[in-house]
């Protein structure tokens, strides 16, 4: 009886999940909905004003002024307080149409990488669920794309945290991958062993935010985990290689088109989390700055050296331009926060970044509209706090940035 009571326990508990499952996908479909309609496809909603311009292209806005009075280049839009507006668009079409206008400026304008300049794939990573690896890694994005560059995002977390930002609900938008057509719309479709394997290009897909591509993560990338150790078992092998160089192989097949890439990694030091350490080129381990978690990020770094020494013996080279600790969700008025924060600084010293992301209202209430700070119009949240968040903001991704510029040999 007992054993019967605990079997049909069991069926109604996957039976409850299952409804769990529904009935919240479909409460997000519809806040989806509600928030991006009629199309339920999520764009690009902030503008920018002259203000804007001039931080972000570092022109006059006399320059501006000029082009617009001219009725060169991208003409602005007026808002209601006649005050000149550009959509986001426009911000990438003044970059090319300024650097055509001064070549002498065109690397800063337009700063796409050139002949010799490898493209950098930075990896937000730790096993810690809560250490802000996805939003370290969509903020770092967008930010980039901003400033001009060439973005490709790859979701490798089954989560798809990332894929949700990016306006994509994961168990809606994307193929389960079931049945006869076995593509899932996933970064998954270009790392498995089988025949349904496809090109990394034919995954990647354009999102609402200009320079940025992204190649979206299901619950399918679990799929990776199961499938390597039985490849292994049966020595299976194809171009693509091991496990560990499938990413970067996938990678290096799309390099051209793209200047940055952004993995954000599972919570887990598995196939995946092993492969994306081996594609980067450089390594933002996220910590926030309590006991737990900084005890965390140990046992994580004893995983990693342990898992790459074993790899290492059987032919791996693990090389990063850089591999820095990024202080997340820190709050200045902490006191055991400070203590952990100085503890990681006096071990690490400046494998520490200076700058550290804050803990900030602005930045989950960012997160409830699916949206990154720099997506955040004036008056969503309070105004000062949304500039002390961005301030946090810049300062975090214009470091990971000048590291980037670093490694190509760039002025910073």
């Amino acid at each position: 009886m007992a054993v019967t009571e605990q079997i049909s326990g069991g069926r109604d508990t996957t039976a409850k999940i299952e409804n769990f499952t529904h009935r919240l996908s479909d409460r997000l479909q519809t806040m989806r909905e509600m928030t991006y309609p009629p199309e339920a496809r999520k764009v690009f909603g902030r503008t920018f004003s002259t203000t804007d311009l001039v931080r972000l292209l570092g022109v006059p806005e006399s320059t501006l002024r000029t082009l617009t009075l001219e009725g060169r280049g991208p003409q602005p839009h007026r808002a209601d307080n006649n005050r000149r507006i550009y959509s986001v668009d426009q911000v990438w079409e003044l970059r090319r149409f300024l650097a055509d206008l001064r070549p002498d400026d065109a690397l800063r304008l337009v700063p796409h990488r050139r002949p010799g300049e490898k493209v950098q794939v930075i990896a937000a990573a730790n096993f810690k669920g809560g250490s802000s690896k996805t939003t370290t890694s969509v903020h770092l994005a967008h930010y980039l794309a901003l400033q001009g560059y060439r973005v490709l995002c790859v979701d490798l977390d089954p989560q798809a945290s990332m894929t949700t930002t990016f306006g994509i609900q994961p168990d809606r938008d994307l193929r389960s991958g079931e049945g006869e057509d076995e593509r899932t719309d996933t970064t998954y479709d270009a790392l498995r062993y089988d025949n349904y394997r496809i090109p990394f290009a034919e995954v990647i897909r354009e999102t609402y935010f200009p320079g940025i591509h992204l190649a979206c993560g299901n619950l399918r990338l679990m799929d990776f985990e199961y499938d390597t150790p039985t490849a292994l078992a049966e020595r299976r092998t194809d171009e693509l290689g091991l496990f560990f160089q499938r990413l970067d192989a996938v990678i290096r097949s799309v390099e051209d088109y793209y200047d940055i890439v952004v993995l954000d990694t599972p919570p887990s030091l598995g196939y995946t989390t092993m492969a994306a350490l081996y594609a980067a080129t450089g390594l933002i381990i996220t910590v926030h700055p309590a006991m737990l978690d900084v005890s965390s990020c140990s046992q994580f770094l004893k995983m990693i050296a342990d898992v790459t020494h074993t790899l290492s013996d059987g032919g791996a080279v693990f090389e990063h331009d850089f591999t820095k600790f990024l202080l997340t969700r820190v709050n200045p008025n902490d006191g055991p926060q400070k203590i952990m924060s100085g503890t990681m600084r006096d071990l690490f010293g400046t494998d520490v970044l200076v700058s550290e992301a804050i803990e900030s209202t602005a930045i989950a209430s960012a997160g409830v509209a699916k949206k990154s700070l720099y997506e955040i119009e004036p008056g969503e949240v309070g105004r000062e706090t949304l500039k002390r968040a961005l301030e946090s903001a810049d300062r975090v991704n214009a470091e990971i940035l000048d590291l980037i510029k670093k490694v190509w040999g760039r002025e910073v």
